[in-house]
């Protein structure tokens, strides 16, 4: 069997110790952190994030391993500047136009091309890797993996607030980035020339420099062998990031396995998935998704529970049984959204959100 190798990126917010706004300081992080971290540790266009992405995983405790590490990590480099870190979509209450933006030529040139659109796309999230056996099945394994992208992200949802607005969206995070262009669900690519011929399209058009500026909710790595997951919103603990995570891979094992059996999962319509992507957003796991194949709507712990069936027979291969079991709390505890909407229904107070987002991301470490 194939490895199905993982790579998790995640991005984290840095604030201000005592007021918990957006810190705009994230170099002192990023310089203390190269030492130790090297390539692990990356700035942002905005200078109150930093991303962290582990070593290529073989599997999913290892993944936990990295995740854990990277989050104590950055946790104490944060510390040692006085700042904290923060695991959320968006930060309930920090304005964007306060933020400043890292000096960087790709970052220059982002912004001048996109302007306000760029300067407010103050959002953080989880990006997943799963390596493929070649490009061909990788597109193949994209374009039905496409299906799923909304459970995923019902799961993941955790930015409900955003300018000290509470949005009515679980994640209201797909929605700021929505104004920026490739982004969403991909179209179905037929072949790889068919994709790579549009990637190239775009390039000699000046549309984009190379394939990392296409931002699809998942999409064939330009330059690493992977399958990128990137519809999630940033998740507030370990245990829902290694959940997800063990998901994702699983989706792609079962999915390459039906390939390689002559077999299919049946492939469906952009604009049909636009449809459950939309009502994931609005209401998370307490949404109902829609059932293209029986034309019905079905609660979301329903589709769950298919989804668990489907993937059962890669799952031990894999080695995540636990993992994937995890689900089930999540359904019970709510996404990071409905517990962020708890703790202002309870407080009605902001600060008091970001406080128990700040303790959430360091759960478990």
């Amino acid at each position: 069997m194939h490895k199905f190798t993982l790579g998790i990126e995640e991005e984290f917010q840095i604030l201000d110790n005592d007021a918990l706004t957006l810190h705009s300081q994230m170099s002192k992080i990023i310089d203390g952190g190269k030492v130790v971290l090297k390539e692990r540790i990356k700035e942002e266009m905005h200078q109150s994030m930093v991303e962290m992405g582990t070593n290529i995983c073989e599997n999913i405790n290892q993944a936990r391993d990295e995740v854990s590490y990277l989050r104590q990590q950055i946790i104490e480099l944060a510390a040692k500047e006085d700042l904290k870190v923060a695991a959320s979509g968006t930060h309930p209450f920090s304005h964007w136009s306060e933020q400043l933006i890292t000096p960087n030529p790709r970052y220059d040139q982002l912004i001048s091309e996109m302007k306000d659109v760029a300067r407010s796309n103050l959002i953080f999230g989880m990006h997943v890797h799963v390596g493929i056996p070649n490009r061909e099945e990788g597109l193949h394994i994209m374009n039905t993996a496409r299906y799923f992208l909304p459970h995923l992200y019902a799961l993941s949802t955790n930015s409900p607030f955003w300018e000290s607005r509470e949005t009515g969206f679980k994640s209201f995070r797909s929605k700021i980035f929505d104004k920026f262009p490739r982004t969403g669900i991909p179209p179905y690519f037929a072949s790889v020339a068919e994709y790579d011929k549009f990637v190239e399209l775009l390039v000699k058009t000046q549309c984009i420099d190379n394939g990392k500026k296409i931002w699809w909710d998942i999409r064939l790595h330009p330059f690493y062998p992977t399958v990128e997951f990137r519809v999630c919103d940033m998740v507030m603990t370990v245990d829902e990031v290694i959940c997800i995570a063990a998901l994702m891979q699983c989706i792609i094992a079962k999915l390459s396995k039906l390939h390689r059996m002559n077999q299919s999962f049946r492939s469906y319509r952009r604009i049909l998935i636009n449809e459950n992507k939309w009502r994931a957003a609005r209401w998370g796991m307490e949404a109902k998704l829609i059932d293209f194949g029986k034309e019905e709507e079905v609660p979301f712990a329903t589709l769950i529970n298919e989804l668990l069936e489907f993937i059962d027979d890669v799952v031990d291969d894999l080695g995540c049984r636990t993992e994937v079991g995890y689900v089930y709390q999540m359904l019970e505890q709510g996404s990071g959204a409905d517990r962020q909407l708890k703790v202002f229904e309870e407080t009605n107070d902001l600060k008091q959100v970001v406080d128990y987002v700040v303790k959430q991301t360091a759960k478990g470490l």
